[in-house]
């Protein structure tokens, strides 16, 4: 099993176009470091779905890769393609995990499908290197105004932050619950399992 931090992700790719944003933007080869010091605040797990509800609380994430925009963030025309990097700090993530159970070698499984999340930041670093076709001047003082500006900024990055820490969180549940029992966490979970025998209606 590949180790989780650092985790790897081939490609993140992003399309939005309502509000303050406006990008059409891909990162690829992106590494994650950070999620090794996560602090699990609460969880819970649905009785009847198997869906977890879960609050964590993570210090830093670094989030780095090569980027491909072009689009708007605060009405900033940006255009590059190029080595980036993204770090919020002090992040407490609300996570809703979508769940399937299923058999497997006679033990129960839980197959996460899919990631929602809800957070809050208390700071955000970036950088973006080779913004402009690498126009020095435009680029350091765009990633300067972007750092310096950086509540609404991490506002207007919002659905990329969301949709990367999504994708993130999914392959990292993947990875854990698709080489970890259900019944290892949750007791009973073979009694609420539908059988296919007897799901029929009489």
């Amino acid at each position: 099993m590949e180790p989780l931090d650092p985790l790897k992700i081939p490609k993140i790719r992003i399309l939005q176009g309502d509000g303050p944003v406006n990008v059409n933007a891909a990162l690829d080869d992106v590494t994650v470091t950070g999620f090794g010091k996560t602090q699990v605040l609460s969880s819970q797990v649905d009785g009847k779905t198997y869906d977890f509800h879960t609050k964590v609380r993570v210090p830093k994430i670094r989030i780095e890769g090569t980027y491909d925009l072009k689009g708007k963030i605060l009405l900033i025309p940006l255009v590059g393609r190029g080595v980036c990097w993204f770090e919020p700090t002090n992040m407490t993530i609300d996570i809703i995990s979508d769940v399937k159970v299923y058999n497997k070698d006679e033990f129960v499984f839980f197959n996460v499908t899919g990631a929602h999340v809800k957070y809050a930041i208390g700071g955000l670093k970036l950088r973006m290197n080779n913004l402009f076709d690498g126009i020095e001047s435009l680029e350091e003082s765009t990633n300067a105004y972007l750092n310096a500006n950086w509540r609404p900024v991490s506002e207007s990055l919002r659905p990329i932050l969301s949709k990367t820490i999504e994708d993130i969180l999914l392959g990292f549940m993947q990875r854990l619950f698709n080489n970890l029992p259900g019944d290892f966490m949750i007791g009973d979970v073979k009694n609420n399992l539908p059988s296919k025998k007897t799901d029929k209606k009489v």
